[in-house]
């Protein structure tokens, strides 16, 4: 592998965002518990927050529901300016939130880069929604009758937010929920509090959105517990994370009769058929698996290769990821960079040692420095190891051989995932089949795994989570439909 690369740049800390949001305050949280926000390439502090608590939670809450009802009744263009103009204050400060972003979730320049590319797109589809939100008419078989069916905001959404791409999925379920006029509070991940959550307030405040519509509360649920799910005041929880949580969440949110939006694990497969063009294929492979270290909820897991073509597409493999430089992210040439901590590595390295015991081969070894973790291949991996039923979350694929397509496709569905997946083959329409059978929310014939646009429908089926993200879809999410009728000439009932 290439040497590792060094770099002693300094970027900027957002130190003066270290609060909690508020009813458009930022303050200190009234726990007396503190946290470090560290950079995860060599651990050093960024900056300190004193955490919110339970009695924050309700604060937050009741904040939003009072200024939920003048938001929603604010009138269309109004939140399209403001959509806008938080736009514009992104654009003008691109270059800062991608600096934050590679020194606090140890992205790469590239990833970070996407990442904001991201949140502006979903921006531009979200101003969209006011006016999409009009009522319709439809008929009634009851003489003089009109049916009326209006789109009203959910009322106040809670949002939980993972570390990996802090930024856009917490503005994926932020700039929706304000643009169909509900209220906010927003729950990111303490270890990335600053990019996915006070970066956006910020933002926010910058491009004159009404105080209480969104608050941020920079915490973990060690210090307050279910309170952020179960207060009675949020009428939708959205969550993007694990699977184990995922449930945890959805639990207590059904235990208190709340809508939920669950985007969680995957364990996604990635098919080669004998008659894929290889070379795109490996390159596809790299990216799906290797962005941002493989900490992608839809990076690929496990590779199904047709034995005709797999020690062609392994030496292939090995050969690009052996040459990715790796290293601080703060150099813009490095494109593996640090896993978000110490736990994280160590699950990692785990896998791989119980794959070795399990007879699993490694191909490629990888290794640790420092914090990074270099790519890692294993071939002679069975669909039933633990490695190949695992979400991986790192920078490791599993190589499983095939003999058929039917077997191929077996062997896809084979898991208790089902986010995303891709299949290459030259024949699209056979590629186009195969993908409808493939058990999993999304499907990208001779693409990789790894895609998110605004206008498309993004979510998982089986244990990968419920409801779908973006686009209209997005718009089903956070709101809700009342059916007002109107009888315009005197009804005749039966008795």
């Amino acid at each position: 592998m290439k040497g590792m690369i060094k770099v002693t740049t300094i970027a900027k800390v957002f130190g003066d965002l270290n609060k909690q949001f508020i009813n458009g305050v930022w303050k200190e949280g009234s726990s007396r518990t503190r946290a470090d926000i560290v950079d995860p390439y060599d651990n050093s502090v960024l900056t300190e927050v004193v955490l919110a608590s339970k009695e924050d939670v309700d604060e937050a809450y009741r904040t939003a529901k009072e200024a939920q009802e003048k938001w929603s009744g604010t009138p269309k263009e109004e939140k399209v300016r403001v959509i806008e103009k938080a736009m514009n204050i992104l654009e003008e400060n691109k270059a800062e939130v991608i600096d934050n972003l590679i020194r606090e979730s140890g992205s790469s320049t590239l990833k970070a880069t996407i990442e904001v590319q991201a949140v502006l797109g979903i921006m531009n589809e979200a101003k969209t929604f006011p006016n999409r939100m009009e009522p319709v008419k439809i008929s009634s078989p009851i003489p003089g009758k009109e049916n009326h069916i209006f789109r009203k905001a959910a009322g106040v959404v809670g949002i939980i937010a993972p570390f990996n791409f802090p930024f856009h999925l917490s503005m994926r379920s932020i700039v929706p929920a304000i643009a169909t006029g509900n209220a906010v509070v927003h729950k990111p991940d303490l270890q990335t509090a600053i990019s996915g959550g006070a970066i956006i307030a910020k933002i926010f405040e910058l491009a004159g959105l009404p105080k209480g519509v969104l608050n941020v509360l920079i915490t973990n649920s060690a210090e307050i517990g279910n309170s952020f799910i179960e207060h009675p005041i949020p009428r939708v929880i959205s969550f993007t994370g694990s699977t184990p949580a995922g449930r945890k969440v959805g639990s207590v949110a059904g235990e208190n009769l709340k809508r939920v939006s669950l985007e969680l694990g995957g364990n996604n497969p990635f098919i080669v058929l004998k008659d894929a063009d290889l070379k795109q294929a490996v390159n596809a492979a790299a990216f799906g698996g290797f962005l941002h270290q493989g900490q992608i909820c839809m990076s690929i897991n496990r590779i199904l290769v047709h034995r005709n073509v797999h020690d062609e597409f392994v030496e292939l493999l090995v050969d690009k990821l052996s040459q990715l430089p790796y290293g601080d992210p703060k150099n813009p040439e490095v494109i593996i960079g640090p896993m978000i901590n110490e736990k994280h590595i160590q699950e990692i390295l785990s896998l791989v040692k119980t794959a070795k015991e399990e007879g699993v081969t490694v191909v490629l070894e990888g290794k640790r420095v420092g914090n990074v973790l270099t790519p890692i291949v294993l071939t002679n991996v069975r669909n039933d190891t633990t490695i190949a039923q695992t979400e991986i979350f790192g920078p490791a694929v599993s190589i499983i051989t095939y003999d058929s397509e039917e077997e191929a496709l077996k062997l896809a569905n084979d898991t208790e995932f089902g986010l995303s997946s891709a299949v290459f083959t030259s024949n699209l329409k056979k590629g186009i089949e195969f993908a409808q059978k493939i058990d999993s929310g999304m499907t990208h014939v001779n693409d990789q795994t790894v895609n998110d646009e605004p206008e498309a429908p993004f979510g998982g089926e089986k244990n990968s989570g419920l409801g779908r993200y973006n686009g209209e879809w997005a718009l089903e999410e956070f709101t809700t439909m009342k059916w007002i009728s109107v009888q315009t000439e005197d009804r005749q009932y039966p008795f």
